[in-house]
């Protein structure tokens, strides 16, 4: 694997071609529960880009991971201390600037590697990657490896697919693979789960975990996260990446 971040100017220079795949991580800064850090989801959307990059090599494929975007649309949050929002316009403009950055150093495959799953977020995170290429036909093509769709959601367990998983079992056990040191242990197997119906609350106009009855910033199991699962988690977000860069780029690979 291939940190964009730790190379040299000479070093990056043999990666910025037509033949490799850029991995955008993309994550957030808001609060998941009181166990929880603020850059969880980057740190889920960072390991599961570099374990795809890894693969992705393996496979005979050139790419790198881009260092990380560490902010994006956090209403969900509003009313709990740590919430850093952008404006859905600014994010659209961020990302349609670094793809169109990227293009310029002669990228042609750029890969959105997404772990905050606000809807309106994802939204944006769908829409450049459709508008970018229509509006460029000789530029890079985005491609926004989406969990929220059913055909991979269906495979990410029983909590994710109800919707009640912000800091519960599922996002704790991927911080848990990734960067344990980073969780509160104490707090966290002392946490009640809580259930409070997010995707029905979703389609009642409720905008916020708190108005939806998160009062602590989480909703899930997070007693009855693994590290173990977290890796399970992490093989097929990884997998997925994977599998969708050879459906779209097959020459890509030897």
């Amino acid at each position: 694997m291939t940190d964009l971040a730790k190379l040299t100017w000479p070093q990056a220079k043999e990666y910025f071609g037509p033949r490799t795949i850029a991995i955008l991580p993309i994550g957030s800064t808001e609060p998941h529960g009181p166990h929880l850090p603020l850059d969880t989801d980057v740190t889920i959307a960072r390991e599961q880009a570099s374990r795809a990059a890894r693969k992705l090599a393996d496979a005979g494929a050139r790419a790198i991971v881009l260092p990380p975007l560490a902010y994006g649309l956090t209403n969900w949050t509003e009313g709990f201390a740590g919430r850093v929002t952008l404006r859905p316009g600014t994010l659209w403009a961020l990302l349609e600037d670094m793809v169109l950055a990227l293009e310029r150093e002669g990228i042609r495959q750029v890969v959105f590697s997404n772990a905050h799953l606000e809807p309106e977020h994802v939204q944006i995170l769908r829409g450049v990657a459709m508008d970018h290429p229509e509006r460029t036909k000789e530029g890079a093509q985005v491609l926004f490896v989406d969990v929220t769709r059913r055909k991979i959601a269906e495979t990410l367990g029983d909590e994710f697919k109800s919707g009640d998983c912000h800091a519960g079992r599922y996002e704790s056990s991927l911080v848990l693979a990734a960067d344990p040191d980073a969780v509160l242990e104490g707090e966290r197997r002392a946490l009640p789960a809580v259930r409070i119906d997010l995707l029905e609350k979703m389609k009642a106009g409720v905008t916020s975990f708190r108005k939806a009855g998160a009062d602590r910033g989480y909703c899930g199991d997070p007693a009855a996260a693994t590290a173990e699962e977290g890796e399970r988690l992490y093989e097929l977000l990884s997998d997925r990446i994977v599998a969708s860069c050879r459906e779209t780029w097959p020459d890509l690979f030897r």
